[in-house]
């Protein structure tokens, strides 16, 4: 068969094939009119090759595989030199994705330490007015129902809804990419020396947005480790109290606003009703690839509800 039929065979380009052919991979037969000739086996030959390229072994390390083949072996990897170079090849990706992670670990690292950075947070708030302190969560707060309002929610799709962040951008929901996006939805976070809603902590779920937030700057760090690509918290409140919040709390993460509870409509999102405004009842998200991949509902403790998340990352790896 000619070059081209070959190429269109074996799913590659001619120009690759006769740069196999200048490594001596594949040896083409030739006709009286000088014309190469290739047959089925070099079919096979280049068609390994291909694929052993998708898993990261160069061209050029490929002979082994080739040499196999050639030998008879019904599997290219049936020979000593092939698992030679297996182990050859994992042990320089092993190389790659630890010094890859260790580059991840001070890009981290500096992350949180540009985010605390000149913030004058203190990590432990003092009481607000009227003795709030809104890091301690009273010993008998009341535990939201298991109400199944959010269990339509796994496999769908993110809506294709632009909200602002803290960090001055618009963030489509549908375009986070590939990665996992965790998204912790809250009603609101109180701020101290000011007053929460009449009967707030007697509303189930409604008390402990700072606490649970708190918990995701704390746990940011093993939440990326886990597989997370990016956290973000999302209320109803304006970006300008999102971003008092980032600074008061030290996030490194930033934080989205709803004011119209947009997300709230496009997706069936449980809310309910307090001094006539509408707030986001608490749950979370996580995004894959456009679709909602896992839904937490109800979150109760909020405190410790980003180590909830945390353990699902790492029971669930991708």
């Amino acid at each position: 068969m000619r070059i081209s039929e070959l190429a269109r065979r074996a799913g590659v380009t001619a120009k690759a094939v006769r740069y196999y052919e200048s490594l001596g991979l594949i040896t083409p037969e030739r006709l009286a009119n000088g014309y190469r000739d290739y047959g089925e086996d070099d079919v096979r030959l280049v068609r390994e090759i291909r694929a052993l390229q998708r898993l990261g072994i160069s061209v050029e390390r490929t002979r082994p595989f080739l040499e196999c083949l050639a030998a008879g072996r019904l599997h290219a990897d049936d020979c000593p030199a092939s698992l030679a170079s297996y182990r050859e090849a994992i042990d320089e990706l092993t190389e790659r994705i630890e010094a890859l992670t260790a580059r991840r670990s001070v890009l981290i690292r500096n992350l949180n330490t540009a985010a605390h950075r000149g913030s004058g947070v203190v990590p432990h708030a003092k009481p607000g007015k009227g003795g709030e302190d809104y890091l301690t969560l009273p010993a008998d707060l009341p535990a939201p129902e298991a109400d199944g309002a959010a269990d339509h929610l796994p496999g769908t799709k993110a809506p294709r809804i632009a909200l602002p962040d803290t960090a001055g951008r618009e963030v489509r929901l549908d375009a986070l990419g590939p990665r996992r996006t965790v998204i912790y939805i809250y009603p609101l976070t109180g701020r101290p020396g000011t007053d929460l809603p009449e009967g707030w902590n007697s509303i189930p779920g409604a008390r402990g947005c700072t606490p649970e937030t708190c918990g995701f700057r704390d746990h940011f760090q093993d939440l990326l480790e886990a597989g997370a690509g990016r956290v973000y918290g999302l209320s109803s409140q304006d970006t300008d109290y999102q971003n008092e919040v980032v600074e008061r709390l030290g996030l490194p993460f930033d934080m989205l606003s709803d004011p119209a509870l947009g997300l709230a409509d496009a997706l069936g999102l449980p809310t309910f009703e307090v001094d006539g405004k509408r707030l986001f009842t608490r749950l979370t998200l996580v995004v894959r690839d456009g679709v909602i991949e896992h839904v937490f509902h109800p979150v109760f403790p909020p405190d410790e509800h980003a180590q909830q998340v945390l353990t699902w990352l790492r029971e669930n790896p991708l």
